[in-house]
């Protein structure tokens, strides 16, 4: 049996799409658990198990599941699949699944078209007793130097620091985008999963495209220093979004980047290999 942990919050659409992904390309028996916090309407009877708990960490929700998920398997070699809810596999699973162990008892997505080095949860394969095994934890903690210099940590950064103490080797699936309508969002992983990013937030754009607008060096100015040192009220909120260079900028992200995902989204409703635009 196959054990899958997913995570939807605010918004359903992501539902019905990453179900029909995982129908037609998980091979065999699976179960689906999740977190479904705020959404609209009531998708629990789509899973084996959901909680609406109101917990607000995603790292916390994973490690949840994942305990969920321990109790209920039969056997530790069960597969068990970490997948964010705007996330999906685009191939067989197949592969993946059989070569856990034999090449590395942990698969995972790795952005490093951020400089990321661990294991992401927007993607992960390993084993009910691989992870319980290790102790796995999603939240960050473990720290690495960052291309600034600067000892930085974000979700799954624990993970790494168990399979680094531990000399284990794990897999990375990384970016195979040859086309990217974004830097960061809308990425093909190891040419199996697809991650849409943003799925559920009205996000700005990314690491990436904030240091290529100039988004630090504007907030960094005289007159953002100015506008920022300003009581907030009413008043000054306004001249802020009027005149603050890095607030500009930020919102011209946030606009551009919610209307790239407004049409890939589009696409994905109507045309389910929409990804090949990223990888041909």
């Amino acid at each position: 049996m196959i054990h899958i942990a997913t995570v939807h919050w605010r918004d359903d659409r992501w539902v019905d799409i990453q179900l029909r992904y995982l129908e037609h390309y998980v091979p065999g028996a699976y179960r689906t658990y999740a977190f479904l916090n705020k959404l609209p309407a009531d998708h629990s009877r789509k899973f084996f198990y959901s909680s609406t708990e109101p917990v607000k960490d995603h790292a916390t929700k994973l490690n949840l599941i994942s305990d969920v998920i321990g109790f209920a398997a039969a056997d530790d070699s069960d597969p068990l699949i970490f997948i964010d809810g705007d996330a999906f596999p685009i191939a067989p699973l197949d592969g993946l699944l059989g070569n856990l162990g034999s090449q590395a008892p942990l698969i995972a997505v790795r952005r490093t078209e951020l400089g990321d080095p661990q294991p992401h949860p927007c993607f992960c394969i390993t084993t009910v007793g691989f992870w319980r095994q290790i102790g796995g934890d999603w939240h960050p903690g473990h720290t690495w130097q960052n291309a600034a210099g600067k000892r930085v940590s974000d979700v799954g950064g624990n993970l790494l620091g168990l399979l680094d103490d531990g000399g284990i080797t794990w897999r990375a699936l990384e970016r195979s985008n040859t086309n990217d309508l974004h830097p960061l969002y809308f990425g093909v992983y190891g040419g199996v999963v697809y991650h849409h990013g943003g799925g559920f937030r009205t996000a700005r754009g990314g690491r990436l495209l904030n240091q290529e607008r100039g988004l630090h060096e504007a907030k960094a100015t005289a007159r953002a220093r100015a506008l920022d040192a300003l009581p907030r009220n009413r008043v000054t909120k306004s001249l802020r979004r009027r005149f603050h260079p890095g607030k500009r900028i930020a919102d011209e992200l946030r606009e551009e980047t919610a209307r790239q995902s407004r049409d890939v989204f589009a696409q994905i409703e109507r045309d389910e290999e929409f990804w090949r635009q990223f990888t041909q």
